[in-house]
This record gives C-alpha cells, sequence and structure tokens, in this order.
C-alpha cells in the first residue's frame, strides 16, 4: 500500500538504484540512466494519481475527457511505466520507445528530456540489469501525495551531489557546491514576478536555489520566470527535470552555446532579465573570440578577451543580459579575473562603469577536485546612491569548513558574508570599501588583499586524510599542467608571430 515516503527512504531508494549500476557502467555515466528513469517513473506515478481525482471527483464521465485536461503530462496508452515493465525481452528498445513516445505527447515541454543514452546496448545494459532496476525503482510509488514535489526535488539535489561525489573531476559540469549557491542567492534576494537567468545553468542548481529562497521568505515564488542556457545536452536535460520535480512550471531551459548562440533574444537584441546568477566555465580556450569581435549583441563593449580565458566574455554576456533599472548579478569566477595582465583594459573599463558593487574572495576546497580559491563578482546596473563610485571588498577566504573530505561554508559563514555586503561598510580584516579613485591607484586591480587585509591567524590542524591530501594534491598538479600548457602554446604561437 503507497504511503508517505521519508527524506531518508528518499535518498537511499535514489541511491540504491545507481548503485545497481556499478559493475556495468562508469559513476560518470549513472546520471544518463538514472535521472530520466526516475523522471519516467514519477511521471506515471502522478498519470495515475491524477486518474484516480478524475474518476473520484466525476466518476465514469472521466473517460470522456481530453487527457490534456487532467493531466500534467500525458501518457501513451501502452507506454507507461506498467507497460514496460511487463516487457521479458528487449527492455532498453521498450524503455527507449517509451520515452519517444511520452516525449512526443507533450513536445511543448518534454522535447529531448529523457536524452539518448545507450538504453539497447545490452553489453551495458543486458536485460536482466534493466529488469532490476525498473523493479527497484517500481517498490516506491512517487506520487505526489506519497512524496511531494519540495521532496522529491531535495531527493533529486541529493543524488545529483551523490554523482558529482563519486564521480570527481565531470561533477564540475553540472554541479556546484551548493553552499556557495545559497550564499549568491541570499546576496542578490530575489523577489515575486522577477525573472531570473542562468547563462551556464548546468542542473539548474542557482535557478532552484532562487526559487527555494522564496519560498523560504514565504513569498509568491509561481510567478518567477526561470530562463536558462548549458551547452551539454544532457546536463541541460537533467535541469529541466530538476526544475519540472521541484514544481517549477513557468521556465525555458536551452540547450546551446551561450557565448556563440545566445538563446534569449527580442527584436534582435538580448533579453534582458531582473537577476543573474552564474558559474561559467573557467577560463576555457575553446570558444569563437573572432566572431566575438565582431559580435552583433554588442557584448564585447568592454573589448575582446584572448583566445585562452573567456572569463570576460561571459562577464560581458551577463551585463549585457541585465535590466537597466532592476538588473543585478552575482558570478562566480576564478580569481584572475581580478588582476591578470591580459585583461587589465577590459577590467578598468568595468571598473569606471560603475556596475561592479561587490568581490568576495572565498576560501579554498569549495569545488570539486580542485583546490582553487575563488571569488564572486557582484554588479548592480543601478546602485543606490550612497554605494556609486564604490566597491565593496570581502575577504572570507577563512569562513569555509571542512567535513569528509568536503569544504562548505555554514549557515553562519554565509549570514556574516551576506551581512558584511547587506550593511556596506567597513568590517577590521573582513570588509573594506574601495572608491573609484582608490582602485585606479592600484592599476585597477582588484586583488582583494589590496583592500582587506587579512589577519594572521593561527594555523589551525588539518582535519584532511590522507587521501584527502592525496586528491587535493593530485588536481592542484593536474591545475597547474594545465596552465603550464597553455603558457607553452602562448610562447609557441608568440614565437611563430615573430617568425
Amino acid at each position: 500500500m503507497s504511503k508517505r515516503i521519508t527524506l531518508e527512504e528518499l535518498q537511499s531508494y535514489l541511491w540504491n538504484s545507481a548503485v545497481l549500476l556499478r559493475t556495468n557502467i562508469d559513476a560518470g555515466a549513472y546520471k544518463q540512466y538514472i535521472f530520466p528513469l526516475l523522471f519516467f517513473k514519477r511521471i506515471c506515478d502522478v498519470y495515475d494519481e491524477e486518474t484516480a481525482k478524475a474518476y473520484e471527483e466525476y466518476g465514469d464521465e472521466a473517460a470522456e475527457f481530453d487527457p490534456s485536461e487532467i493531466h500534467t503530462f500525458v501518457v501513451p496508452e501502452g507506454y507507461h511505466w506498467n507497460d514496460v515493465r511487463a516487457v521479458a525481452e528487449n527492455v532498453g528498445d521498450a524503455i527507449v520507445k517509451a520515452f519517444r513516445k511520452v516525449e512526443n505527447a507533450n513536445l511543448d515541454k518534454l522535447q529531448g528530456i529523457f536524452g539518448d543514452g545507450s538504453w539497447t546496448n545490452k553489453n551495458r545494459l543486458p536485460d536482466r540489469l534493466l529488469k532490476d532496476l525498473l523493479e527497484h525503482f517500481s517498490t516506491k510509488t512517487l506520487s505526489i501525495a506519497n512524496c511531494p514535489e519540495d521532496e522529491l526535488g531535495q531527493g533529486y539535489e541529493y543524488l545529483i551531489k551523490k554523482f558529482a561525489d563519486d564521480s570527481g573531476h565531470t561533477a564540475q559540469e553540472f554541479y556546484t557546491n551548493r553552499t556557495v549557491v545559497h550564499l549568491m542567492t541570499e546576496m542578490l534576494k530575489p523577489e515575486s514576478g522577477e525573472s531570473i537567468y542562468d547563462p551556464t545553468c548546468g542542473s539548474a542548481g542557482m535557478l532552484i536555489s532562487s526559487i527555494a529562497y522564496l519560498k523560504e521568505q514565504n513569498k509568491e515564488w509561481r510567478n518567477v520566470a526561470v530562463y536558462g542556457q548549458e551547452i551539454n545536452a544532457l546536463t541541460s536535460a537533467i535541469g529541466r527535470m530538476n526544475l519540472f520535480l521541484h514544481g517549477v512550471k513557468d521556465f525555458n531551459i536551452v540547450n546551446g552555446d551561450t557565448l556563440k548562440s545566445p538563446a534569449f533574444v527580442e527584436n534582435g537584441r538580448l533579453k534582458q532579465f531582473d537577476l543573474c546568477l552564474a558559474n561559467p566555465p573557467y577560463s576555457i580556450s575553446q570558444w569563437d573570440r573572432a566572431a566575438f569581435e565582431s559580435d552583433k549583441y554588442g557584448r564585447n563593449f568592454l573589448g575582446v578577451p584572448p583566445q585562452g580565458r573567456a572569463d570576460y566574455a561571459f562577464i560581458q554576456h551577463i551585463i549585457a543580459s541585465l535590466k537597466p533599472d532592476t538588473g543585478r548579478c552575482a558570478i562566480l569566477l576564478p580569481h584572475g579575473v581580478l588582476f591578470r595582465n591580459e585583461e587589465s583594459a577590459m577590467r578598468e573599463r568595468l571598473v569606471r562603469s560603475d556596475k561592479i558593487e561587490c568581490i568576495i574572495g572565498l576560501g579554498p576546497n569549495l569545488f570539486y577536485n580542485s583546490p582553487m580559491e575563488a571569488c564572486i563578482m557582484i554588479c548592480r546596473m543601478s546602485k543606490r546612491p550612497e554605494r556609486r563610485g564604490q566597491v565593496l571588498f570581502i575577504n572570507a577566504v577563512n569562513e569555509v569548513e571542512r567535513k569528509n573530505a568536503q569544504s562548505y561554508l555554514n549557515d553562519g559563514h554565509i549570514k556574516r558574508i551576506a551581512s558584511a555586503y547587506e550593511n556596506y561598510r567597513d568590517d577590521a580584516d573582513f570588509a573594506k570599501i574601495a572608491t573609484i579613485s582608490d582602485i585606479a591607484g592600484n592599476d585597477f586591480s582588484l586583488s582583494i588583499p589590496l583592500y582587506v587585509k587579512p589577519k594572521t591567524v593561527e594555523t589551525t590542524e588539518d582535519a584532511r586524510s590522507l587521501q584527502g591530501h592525496y586528491r587535493d594534491w593530485l588536481a592542484a598538479s593536474r591545475d597547474m599542467r594545465q596552465e603550464y600548457e597553455k603558457l607553452n602554446e602562448m610562447l609557441r604561437k608568440e614565437v611563430g608571430d615573430n617568425e
């Protein structure tokens, strides 16, 4: 008999589905199979729940209704979860057919959402394994009564994090440390009725965090318009599923390259939003710099970034995508954007434009498989009068906690950083206001130690395990090799240009 599922039961149920794949599938590919199957199960169980409610309310007349009138998603006859579960052989083929039929019956919402996993590859996914997966998922009924949207969404986020933990370096493409995301949301304070945008949205964690903030504030969230673009097709599908499972219905997530082909354009101009949260890919070198030089949307108003680092291309795209009155953004970036010489002219123009409101330096190890430190850049298109001509620098490098080889911001860290931004005043060795003139005196470097002098603190015991030390060293070595290769490439190019 169906019953309300606790969060602990849900988490165990979801993770055990992935455990079934361990002997056949690499950890990095779990998401390609578990997420679509979970979403299909949810759709079918809610479909059954809605059918039962319709019969309860209207009796036999319900059989005459158009399915779209009583269902969130239509499940075509013969392609329900139970139909697939009953198949004895060629199970992968049955799953694919059901996915495509459900997508086609709900094209305006679900086109392409189940991805293109290799379900019919019997070497990878034999019938026995798929039957085990189907039977495992069938042990619980994922109706809304049993598993409300917020709770299923929490379970889904748990699974995303577990996949990130399990798959290591590949996690960065679809998972940003959620405590950092919560901090960014807390500082931007979304409002009811606003439009929220993430140009590199991954699994939509930042967009969902904005909705969660409104719910926590007891503010209306259903009237918020959510937009995102993601270059990885599977990850964009995961983002769409994630939003649906959190109960968000008014959203538009597009699979595509934001720099090359921005998805949201109105009358030949970039669509503008009230709020943008983003964690663009750091310092990518594979992007179309030549096209950006003559960008038809005018996103090169600060200049054209070097080929080896597209960070300022994303920064300019985001600023160009903000409304002139309410527009504000929080962007997670590598520290290099604050001081690298090759971007100095663009940085100077950005500072002089008086759009930067705050720079926050974060502590180390907040990102998967990397000890790097990052920063948050907050820009506001129309600053409050008393903040104009100023930038607040916050040195939050020591605001970090480490447990079980994971680093995160606890509630106290988030509150301290967000309060410093809200108060916007000098705070000893933690926060410092600098004028544009002050920054000009430092050749427009935004390096945080130039403005906030760190207090010397006693060295605390490092709680990392030997394995944790090795993992962090390995990540640092990998980062160093990548930077060394970039430097060699630049030198080779310079030598070639001079010959």
